[in-house]
């Protein structure tokens, strides 16, 4: 799928932005604050009916945390609950009917079927429990010791810092791009029958990709800031 692609000047070298994801980015981020403001403005004590979904929510992020992290660990919640949501709302974005909306070049689709967009989440990832560790672990993070062993295994944990969010941006990237080329093939052969059981089974996937991505992401932070054992 082609892209809106704007290019502007930074000291004389040329920048390229694809605008159709950050549309779709920016329209995902919005939907998520309104739906943090619908269900903070009116807190009480007896939650109503958005109030007591969303504290089911953090009671679901709070209780992965205390299963698969260390200690002390529900200050990353706001990192992991962010990405999950974030990638919800984006995913699911890819099954509405924004191409209808006709742009001059691209068009409007989930912004997680942009390999640019899963990258720089996935580098997020990255800095944040590679800092979470240096803060935990000090110079052990990376090396344990001066022996031959652990410097071997320093090189090791380097070249998979690097595979981790490769794999992080690659596996939502694919998934999300294949299902809103799927549906498009499906609105081409057929479009009032075929499109509908694509459309229901990339729900469930997008679902599926927000899961993994964040639960890969606290595998990352609780080995990163987990003692040794």
């Amino acid at each position: 799928m082609e892209h809106w692609v704007y290019v502007f000047h930074i000291l004389g070298r040329s920048v390229s932005v694809n605008m159709d994801t950050v549309l779709t980015m920016w329209f995902a981020m919005f939907c998520i604050l309104m739906f943090a403001f619908i269900a903070t403005r009116n807190l009480s004590v007896i939650p109503n009916k958005i109030q007591a979904a969303c504290e089911g929510l953090m009671s679901f992020f709070w209780g992965l945390m205390d299963s698969m992290m260390p200690a002390d660990n529900r200050k990353h919640v706001p990192l992991v609950a962010s990405l999950f949501l974030f990638i919800l709302f984006a995913n699911l974005m890819g099954q509405l009917p924004l191409r209808i909306i006709h742009l001059k070049e691209g068009e409007l689709a989930s912004p997680t079927n942009d390999i640019n967009m899963t990258a720089a989440m996935a580098v997020i990832v990255l800095v944040y429990y590679v800092v979470a560790g240096v803060i935990k672990k000090k110079h052990k993070f990376l090396l344990k010791d001066f022996s031959f062993v652990s410097i071997i295994m320093m090189f090791v944990d380097l070249l998979e810092m690097i595979t981790r969010p490769l794999s992080l941006a690659i596996r939502l990237f694919a998934n999300i791009f294949a299902g809103e080329v799927l549906v498009s093939i499906a609105l081409a052969a057929c479009a009032y029958f075929a499109p509908l059981p694509v459309m229901l089974f990339e729900i469930l996937v997008a679902f599926i990709q927000a899961t993994v991505f964040m639960m890969l992401t606290m595998a990352y932070i609780g080995g990163a800031t987990g003692d040794e054992h």
